[in-house]
């Protein structure tokens, strides 16, 4: 264990009070309660008094039958949490709202899963955030539907992260919490996009929470190795405000929250960091890390004062040699760390409740309390800590993440300088992934099998009283502009209006600029940009951007110059119905450059496709140009690729498909139909649909050769009430197409809309080969 020289300063008195975080900067709120995930001071920690010591899991104040891995969030009576409903093919993640006094429902809306490969029912692990401001409800789904809703439950907005901006599931199921900071609402997730941001990378996305438009996109990290839902901590750096995070590359970073530039980033594991992130005293960063498999260590780091030289050169890495004050090794891998004075509280990997001092890193004592623990981690009010455990103890021990039953434990200790004294110890139905909630006198934790709310009815007198709004610093003056939104997707005759404003060094905003007469504006090709490209579009002299008529698709970005100050967006304008893409018209100017072939002729695929770079090409392949899945980077031997609107519903897509190989060994080649995937499988020889891999799937045999051309044909038909049928056919290319559908399958909950797109899966270096594609209305 590596520590400093610094004194231990004593862990916490019974009486101290919980730190307010100086990066927490209260808000300018006209609400008050535990508003998001961390609670009002990003860390876990609570002002509260008069809590209960005890709880009694046979007498709960009320439940509801709600299960999930989520964290509750409160405000003016109302609680708001993510969870499930159903199960099989109609399972849906729901966000919920209940009178947080008596647990009765006031309102839900559920959105069905898609196109994923979450298994175990690891659904509902984000947590919703409210809005101080307006008291507007945010959510992001397993899925990556992210959306707004007033308190009453009035749809605001919604969008589908994965068919805009290319965002990726993994089994795991962990997806990030919302974060409001003033008028944006950040996000993040591992997208492989278009364009620049083709490569697979873990982004951070902030968006205008009224209306729900791209502000800025922001790639901290390298490649990831893992995703991450670890949650931003908002702060004030040098006169910017920033935000700290752990990465899926294993890093932790810094980055400007008003533009998404990356300041810094400091690598420290070989794996992704799924826990937040601790700020202490203001100078130091406390992070801890490790896998299940991999050893992991709790690390503090002073803050570093670095600036890139401008926003396209990149962060700047910092040795961790450079910055480390202490170490020590607990470790974990999803549970995060709280903060409460100078005292650091933990549930490690292996179920111990340990205490840290913040300055030193000294472990000041350990309490066993479970066998080991996934996702939560305790929360500090009125001197105690509420501690949910995944597993009591003899309670499914060895039934691995997949056993959704099962008892979890919950515990109250109250912690001293020389350990921690169990006041309460409860078993829960169900396992605990979510973080408790503390709030008026209650305390609400949820289980994979229901929602628990525990205390006196009525209000808490101990409430602590409202802080003062927040100030922030003046505008300096201008030096660059902000395009909103920063990205758009747009279909042909279109018209889209854009906001302008100036913001100084820092990104503050210094104005909006109205008057679209002061403003230039231009195509603009990136310097590194590999695929020189522009919109097929143009502004009008009202300052709107005006879609060419051509059903043509494009894309590219525009520069716009007011006096001295310069600000770019980018988009793409994709036709409607129908789609047709042969490929013969590309021109094939590269040339691979890899180890597994020989140097060989490719185009890039279509820019405004999402997903598709690095993963497919465009190649010569039988006298005929066609898509080509890339074989020679296993990162990239699983893609999805969009090619429309999410939008797009009642249509049917077909095309060409053939798999390299031979009788042991080939790969799957498929399409993707209103949120349905439509796949050939090689190894299997079969026809399969899903929309997820193990709620949602089906198959019959069909026995595909290799180096064969098949056609595939699909099309989703959805009836008033919201049921569909899936139907599905394939056969060999220089065959007569059959009169009967291959495959039908029903859906109660169908996918109503969703974009058109295309499917390879090359484990085996085997290539897939996709030509003549056709999307039309049913």
């Amino acid at each position: 264990m590596k520590l400093s020289r610094l004194p231990v300063v004593g862990a916490l008195s019974l009486g101290a009070a919980c730190q307010f975080a100086a990066v927490s900067a209260t808000r300018a709120a006209s609400l008050h309660g535990w508003l998001s995930w961390r609670g009002p001071n990003q860390n876990g920690c609570s002002l509260e008094k008069n809590l209960p010591d005890t709880v009694d899991a046979e007498h709960p104040l009320w439940t509801a039958n709600l299960p999930g891995q989520s964290t509750p969030v409160i405000a003016n009576g109302r609680l708001y949490i993510m969870g499930y409903v159903g199960d099989g093919p109609d399972l849906q993640e729901v966000i919920t709202c209940l009178d947080a006094a008596t647990g009765k429902q006031l309102w839900q809306h559920g959105y069905s899963d898609f196109l994923s490969d979450t298994i175990y029912h690891r659904y509902a692990t984000s947590s919703p955030t409210i809005d101080p401001e307006t008291g507007n409800v945010y959510m992001q789904g397993t899925q990556g539907i992210l959306a707004a809703f007033t308190p009453e439950g009035k749809k605001l907005w919604d969008l589908s992260m994965m068919e805009v901006y290319g965002r990726l599931t993994f089994p795991n199921g962990r997806t990030a919490s919302p974060l409001i900071d003033k008028d944006l609402v950040i996000t993040r997730g591992i997208t492989a996009n278009w364009g620049a941001q083709g490569p697979g990378g873990d982004r951070f996305y902030a968006f205008d929470k009224k209306t729900g438009e791209l502000v800025w996109a922001s790639s901290p990290g390298a490649q990831p190795h893992d995703n991450s839902f670890s949650l931003p901590v908002l702060a004030w750096l040098d006169g910017r405000r920033v935000f700290y995070a752990s990465t899926g590359d294993g890093s932790v970073v810094c980055v400007n929250a008003r533009t998404g530039d990356a300041l810094w980033r400091i690598p420290l594991f070989k794996a992704g960091i799924n826990s937040s992130v601790l700020v202490h005293n203001n100078d130091k960063i406390i992070a801890i890390y490790g896998t299940p498999y991999e050893p992991g260590q709790m690390v503090a780091m002073r803050i570093p004062h670095a600036v890139p030289t401008n926003a396209a050169a990149g962060p700047i890495v910092v040795p961790r040699s450079e910055v480390e004050m202490w170490s020590n090794e607990l470790r974990t891998s999803t549970s995060s760390p709280i903060l409460v004075g100078d005292t650091v509280y933990l549930t490690s990997e292996v179920g111990n409740l340990a205490a840290i001092d913040a300055n030193s890193g000294i472990i000041l004592w350990r309490l066993k309390l479970g066998i080991e623990q996934r996702n939560a981690c305790p929360v500090y009010a009125d001197g105690k800590l509420y501690v949910p455990i995944l597993n009591e103890p003899g309670q499914n021990e060895h039934g691995g993440e997949e056993a959704a039953g099962g008892k979890g434990a919950f515990y109250i200790v109250r912690p001293s300088v020389t350990g921690g004294e169990i006041l309460s110890h409860v078993v829960l139905d169900g396992r605990c992934f979510g973080v408790p909630t503390v709030y008026n006198g209650k305390i609400c934790v949820q289980t994979s099998k229901k929602l628990y709310c525990f205390g006196e009815k009525g209000n808490n007198p101990g409430l602590p009283r409202e802080t003062a709004e927040e100030k922030w610093p003046e505008a300096g003056p201008a030096t660059q502009l902000q395009i909103v939104p920063a990205e758009v997707l747009m279909r042909p005759g279109q018209t889209r209006s854009f906001g302008v404003r100036a913001l100084d060094a820092n990104g503050l905003t210094v104005e909006e600029i109205k008057d679209p007469k002061r403003i230039r504006w231009a195509h603009y090709i990136p310097p590194a940009a590999r695929v020189r490209a522009s919109m097929r579009a143009e502004f009008s002299e009202l300052g709107q951007l005006v879609a060419a008529t051509d059903p043509v698709p494009s894309a590219g970005a525009f520069e716009a110059t007011v006096g001295a100050l310069h600000g770019t967006f980018r988009g793409r304008i994709l036709p409607g119905l129908p789609i047709r893409q042969d490929f013969e018209a590309f021109q094939l100017s590269e040339t691979t450059t890899n180890n597994v072939e020989p140097p060989t002729p490719f185009a890039y695929p279509p820019l405004p496709w999402i997903g598709a770079r690095f993963k497919f090409e465009v190649r010569e392949k039988d006298e005929n140009k066609c898509l080509v899945k890339t074989i020679d980077n296993r990162f990239f031997q699983r893609a999805t690729v969009f090619m429309g609107d999410p939008d797009l519903k009642n249509y049917t897509i077909e095309a060409d498909l053939m798999s390299e190989g031979n009788k042991r060994k080939m790969s799957d080649a498929g399409l993707i139909n209103q949120r349905y995937r439509i796949v050939l499988k090689g190894n299997e020889k079969k026809l399969e649909v899903s929309s997820n891999d193990e709620l949602f799937r089906s198959g019959v045999p069909f026995n595909w050769s290799p180096n064969v051309w098949y056609h595939l044909k699909a099309r989703v038909d959805v009836a008033p009430d919201g049921t569909g049928v899936l139907r599905a056919k394939a056969w060999p290319k220089a065959d007569v197409e059959p009169a009967a559908w291959t495959l039908e399958m029903a859906h109660r909950h169908a996918h109503k809309n969703g974009c058109p797109g295309l499917f390879g899966f090359s484990p085996q270096d085997m290539r897939v080969y996709i030509d003549n594609i056709l999307v039309t209305p049913n």
